[in-house]
């Protein structure tokens, strides 16, 4: 997880950031963002923003119209029933259906036909009237204009579903005159004996589209749209193609429309049709318009057009106003980057010239100074080197001294705190053993102002100090040493085990109650250096404080806090007094212990101040 950030960390810095580019592209490109970004939220929020309310605007405004157009067709048909039932009450036809079929027809028939042709041309969007008996005689106003027998009216679908209730439906059809096809909306009745009450035929008026598409021209609102009327069963009623009339519709989604109040549906055809469409239950159809959605956006589409110019436009000023503002930046920092690294090689006589007083020209103004005091600081540097020279031997000594005076007080503090103790608690024999002990430990500090001791003295030092420990935690450790004897009479850095010991009792000292093992040994490792090695069995370093430990170590720094301090101390006098290539190395494990190795010279004689 922490590798995928990092990787996230470097691809913002590198690429958004752009951390390794020059500052003339930075200020430019970000420049550029600071005009895209504002005008790019404001047009694409308005873009949007305009689409929704046009097209709350046109569902609310189509679907005004359609239901006036519903309402218009709904009254214009309703005329229709009226005519019907004038016709049906009309004192010829009321006679003719009183007539018994014994009797004669003919002069009623007669009288019929010259009403319903007065009915007829008293309106021109009537084409025809018929009147079917049940005994097949058809009584209609085209005659032989009519190519198709109005017996076989008889065996289309619609004429058993009349109602029988004397209510009226309207049906498409097509009247087959002689050179065309005319298509109409029939309207069908069936006629009753006023005297029996029983059905005796059948009266259709065909309407033709003259005023419906009157009305149709009325309602589109594109160019390209269409108004169009479906039936219950979704057949078409009205087309301004006359060829899909009386189809079934082909577009599935429109055979599931609700059949309440009006609403707006996106066409999935070709050209993704705006339908807005509203339900009649009086005439069971439904009235619909559709009109290219691409002709309802064009305002839309023109305020993207202008959007991407302004953008355009914007990027374009960005950009020269961008570079003009960078170059006055850039180009007094590049003076001053030139004469930087001028500087770098030792060129230090020049100067940059200072072009204005904004912080550039003060950045400028203040590394001129600094140039020229550094000048006068080399001189000073080279004339005093040679009493540095002379002063470092006797401040190395100062500093040994320095580093000596910082041991770790704490073993002192345990020590006192541990007789206190015991004398508090009984009166036994090892309280004097301890602090006979302890006497000698202070004696060997104070009174020994050498910086090196004998392998053997600094043995027997740690080995007091141990013993001290070993009263104070009983059998919770023991400890051994594996010592040659050519090893005891070598010079080491007094006072270098004991803070090294003591550092396994303060930090080995863990959760667990097992009990902690010291040992110390020494090895040779080479005909000129030997090794000392400590190990503990303690609870370990985790690995961060062993990285800082030797970090410190490396640094050759101690903390505020004084942690670690013993270690340190002794790792910065053996480089003081064997050189850098000596010192002491740690590896650690948390759970397995603690192992310190302390790297010397073999020096038989060694002389304060120097190797003999």
């Amino acid at each position: 997880m922490m590798i995928w950030w990092r990787k996230m960390a470097e691809f913002l810095e590198r690429y958004i950031l752009l951390k390794n580019q020059s500052l003339m592209l930075k200020l430019v490109v970000f420049s550029s963002f600071l005009v895209i970004l504002p005008v790019l939220s404001v047009g694409v929020i308005s873009y949007y923003r305009s689409a929704v309310e046009l097209e709350n605007v046109l569902r609310q405004s189509s679907g005004q119209v359609i239901d006036q157009v519903e309402s218009h067709i709904e009254y214009y048909l309703q005329d229709f029933e009226i005519t019907s039932l004038k016709l049906i009450n009309s004192p010829d036809i009321s006679s003719l259906l009183k007539l018994k079929s014994s009797e004669n027809k003919d002069i009623f028939i007669e009288q019929t036909r010259n009403t319903l042709k007065e009915a007829e041309y008293s309106r021109a969007d009537i084409s025809n009237i018929t009147i079917i008996l049940d005994n097949n005689q058809v009584i209609d106003t085209l005659g032989k204009r009519n190519f198709y027998p109005a017996v076989k009216m008889k065996e289309e679908y619609w004429y058993s579903s009349v109602p029988l209730n004397g209510m009226s439906m309207l049906v498409m059809r097509k009247l087959k005159l002689e050179n065309k096809e005319q298509p109409v909306i029939s309207l069908v009745r069936r006629l009753y004996n006023p005297q029996t009450l029983l059905p005796v035929g059948m009266l259709i008026i065909d309407i033709n589209f003259r005023r419906i598409e009157e009305i149709s021209n009325k309602v589109t609102i594109s160019k390209n749209g269409y108004f169009f009327i479906l039936d219950a069963n979704g057949h078409y009623v009205y087309h301004p193609d006359y060829l899909k009339l009386g189809k079934k519709v082909e577009f599935k989604q429109l055979l599931n429309l609700k059949k309440e109040g009006n609403s707006t549906e996106i066409l999935e055809n070709e050209r993704k049709d705006f339908v807005t469409y509203t339900f009649s239950p009086n005439l069971g159809w439904r009235f619909l318009s559709a009109v290219p959605y691409r002709d309802l956006t064009g305002g839309i589409i023109q305020i993207e057009k202008a959007i991407s110019l302004t953008i355009f436009v914007s990027l374009i000023i960005a950009y020269l106003i961008g570079f003009g503002f960078a170059t006055s930046i850039i180009r007094p920092i590049r003076r001053l980057q030139h004469f930087m690294k001028e500087v770098e090689i030792g060129k230090l006589n020049g100067r940059v010239r200072v072009a204005s007083n904004d912080e550039i020209g003060q950045l400028t103004a203040g590394f001129n100074n600094t140039v020229e005091k550094l000048s006068h600081l080399l001189e000073e540097v080279y004339i005093s080197k040679l009493r540095e020279a002379e002063m470092s031997l006797k401040q190395k000594e100062v500093e040994l001294k320095m580093l000596q005076s910082q041991m770790n007080p704490h073993f002192l503090y345990n020590s006192l705190e541990t007789i206190r103790g015991m004398a508090l608690e009984q009166n036994q024999e090892n309280i004097a053993t301890m602090s006979s002990a302890l006497g000698k430990l202070l004696r060997y500090n104070l009174n020994n102002h050498s910086s090196t001791v004998s392998f053997r003295e600094e043995m027997n030092f740690c080995e007091m100090y141990l013993q001290i420990q070993k009263f104070r935690f009983d059998d919770r450790f023991e400890y051994m040493f594996d010592i040659p004897h050519w090893v005891m009479e070598l010079k080491v850095v007094k006072f270098s085990l004991q803070p090294i010991v003591e550092n396994c009792f303060v930090h080995g000292y863990g959760s667990t109650t097992r009990k902690l093992k010291i040992m110390i040994s020494v090895y040779r490792q080479s005909e000129s250096s030997f090794v000392i090695r400590i190990f503990d069995t303690g609870k370990g370093i985790e690995e961060s404080i062993l990285e800082a430990v030797n970090k410190r170590i490396a640094l050759k720094t101690t903390t505020s806090d004084g942690e670690n301090i013993g270690i340190v101390n002794v790792n910065q006098r053996i480089h003081y007094l064997f050189g850098e290539e000596y010192g002491i190395t740690i590896q650690s494990e948390l759970g397995s212990g603690t192992e310190i190795l302390i790297h010397l010279p073999i020096l038989d004689h060694y002389v304060e101040g120097g190797r003999e």
